[in-house]
């Protein structure tokens, strides 16, 4: 079983920028590949980025590419979402999720997720 606890959202003004943090705790998360996505109010669920499981590969969506980074730390068992350059539409609940499946930006399945985090960007 994991558990990921998502914390660093908050209220910014357009332009600022934010790093998200997600935590995993009861196993490694070393043997998943982690993604964060969004869920906005009348919208659907967006995966903004994914990192494969070493790392060495990331992958973003058109709408957060060259804003957004995801790194993880194996050792601390934590992923990070910095995010720049934020906009309105940014606004959203994100949440992180592992999975041993993936394919581009997204997670083929979302093993485990958590509760997320709320960012609003106001203009």
């Amino acid at each position: 079983q994991v558990h990921l606890e998502e914390s660093g959202g908050g209220l910014v003004q357009a332009g600022g920028s934010l790093r998200l943090s997600c935590q995993a705790s009861g196993r490694t998360i070393t043997s998943y590949s982690t993604a964060w996505f969004r869920q906005a109010p009348a919208k659907e669920r967006e995966y903004v980025a994914r990192i494969t499981r070493s790392g060495d590969n990331t992958f973003y969506a058109d709408s957060v590419k060259d804003r957004f980074t995801i790194s993880r730390d194996n050792a601390k068992n934590t992923v990070y979402l910095q995010r720049n350059s934020l906009k309105p539409e940014d606004t959203a609940v994100y949440y992180c999720a592992v999975g041993l499946l993936a394919s581009g930006v997204r997670l083929v399945r979302n093993d485990y997720w958590g509760q997320g985090t709320q960012v609003t960007v106001s203009s």
